[in-house]
């Protein structure tokens, strides 16, 4: 069976951001759609709400008999499930057609002109941005991201099935089952070393991707990585490059000089010069697609942002807390540029959940010099998401080498009041773990006692 002739699709991880995109994209499309997922969240309630069937124990007697039939149902997972997982045990004994999320993603591009994003950090932004800027100037295209868009409030932009924009995620090697006709690298920091053993592996595997585009496609990479393509960076000689920067009320100002000309007056809502990259390569994609500037100029300026990255929760002239999904000593370095370029001079007080007990391991000073450099530091226990915990590896280790007298260890139950203890005016919450369900609690408490 393959994809086309399914009646009924079921997902176990159905909660997870990308494969929620799947599912909402199976919706559209009218197949009967369900699935597992360990944990209740807003993502599975508004499934739901779509006439999604799901349930959070992972046994098959919860699965409804629509998807029991081997001849209609396609079984979609994540590499996130364990090997121990008795559904996806299930469907594997008895023959149902079972494909991971990737390579679900690679069929969806292969029938379409795919533009794929790829780097260790930036991805979600840049493919919102692409996706956002497409559904403006109205191509049909179908954009999969793996963050909740400030303007669509969700992960799936649905106009159409010409053109598909997707995340080209390097953990567990996925993005290799792409074929996209244009694709970017937006960054190679080594990252997911549990998987690549060495950052020389991970190099090796964009090089791998970069080899996927189909052929007369193109490659756009960030100026300075180790990779031939069309390039783009900021005041620099790149290929694409943003030029005559100007911050106007908190958001930027720029033209961007092409190969064969300046386009002018953009502005971009966004804090933060890793912000202005991803913007830059996201118009970059859409200038070489054939898209005019006025109507991109409209779009980017329309642009609203994707929730938990760098996200205002408060922002009023005595107190702005901002939430953002930061969990790589790189992105917390982006946080904390953009901070201080919004807020010079302001007390910054970061509180941040180190995310897999492998990645604090393997980046201990860096994250420790990362988090040094705001004003106050509160450190929450390490989210372990897929792992087991490793000995010796804690956040009170982390925290005994940031250098700075201002930090804490703090429980989740006690860290709404210490936030509230701190005289800082700019507040932030970093990470990739569940410190996203903290969030609505800290913005109430906070505006409570403003």
């Amino acid at each position: 069976m393959n994809l086309e002739q399914a009646h009924s699709v079921y997902f176990i991880g159905i909660g997870g951001i990308g494969m929620s995109a799947l599912a909402r994209f199976f919706v559209a499309k009218g197949l009967t759609v369900g699935g597992y997922d360990k944990t209740k969240t807003e993502i599975t309630d508004a499934l739901v709400d779509l006439g999604v069937s799901i349930h959070f124990e992972d046994d098959i007697k919860h699965i409804d008999a629509t998807f029991l039939d081997v001849n209609t149902t396609q079984i979609i997972y994540t590499p996130a499930i364990p090997k121990s997982h008795s559904e996806l045990n299930y469907f594997n004994a008895n023959g149902f057609h079972v494909m991971k999320r990737s390579q679900v993603l690679g069929e969806i591009t292969r029938q379409t002109f795919c533009l794929a994003v790829a780097g260790t950090h930036g991805k979600t932004t840049t493919t919102s941005i692409l996706g956002h800027l497409l559904n403006a100037c109205d191509v049909k295209v179908t954009a999969f991201l793996g963050g909740i868009s400030e303007n669509y409030n969700t992960n799936l932009i649905l106009n159409g099935t010409e053109v598909s924009v997707v995340e080209a995620d390097e953990f567990d090697r996925s993005f290799l089952t792409l074929s996209p006709d244009f694709a970017c690298i937006t960054s190679m920091d080594a990252d997911h070393l549990d998987i690549y053993g060495d950052a020389s592996e991970l190099v090796k595997s964009f090089e791998d991707f970069s080899k996927k585009i189909k052929p007369n496609g193109k490659l756009f990479v960030k100026n300075g990585l180790p990779i031939k393509g069309i390039t783009y960076g900021i005041e620099d000689d790149s290929d694409y490059s943003v030029e005559n920067i100007k911050i106007v009320n908190g958001s930027y100002e720029f033209d961007v000089k092409t190969p064969t000309t300046l386009l002018e007056n953009f502005k971009f809502n966004l804090p933060g010069r890793h912000n202005l990259s991803n913007a830059l390569i996201a118009l970059a994609m859409s200038v070489e697609y054939g898209l005019p500037q006025p109507q991109l100029a409209k779009a980017l300026a329309s642009y609203k942002g994707v929730k938990r990255r760098f996200t205002y929760q408060i922002k009023t002239d005595d107190l702005v807390y901002i939430d953002d999904y930061a969990h790589h000593p790189e992105e917390i370095n982006a946080v904390h540029q953009a901070v201080r370029e919004m807020y010079p001079d302001q007390k910054v007080l970061a509180v941040f959940q180190p995310h897999l007990f492998s990645r604090t391991r393997d980046f201990i000073d860096e994250f420790a010099k990362s988090l040094s450099n705001f004003d106050e530091i509160l450190l929450l226990d390490i989210y372990p998401a897929r792992e087991q915990p490793i000995e010796g590896v804690t956040s009170q280790w982390l925290l005994d080498k940031i250098e700075n007298k201002n930090k804490k260890l703090v429980q989740k139950t006690e860290l709404v009041n210490v936030i509230k203890n701190s005289d800082a005016p700019i507040i932030l919450t970093i990470g990739a773990g569940d410190i996203g369900e903290e969030v609505k609690h800290i913005k109430k408490a906070l505006s409570h006692a403003s």
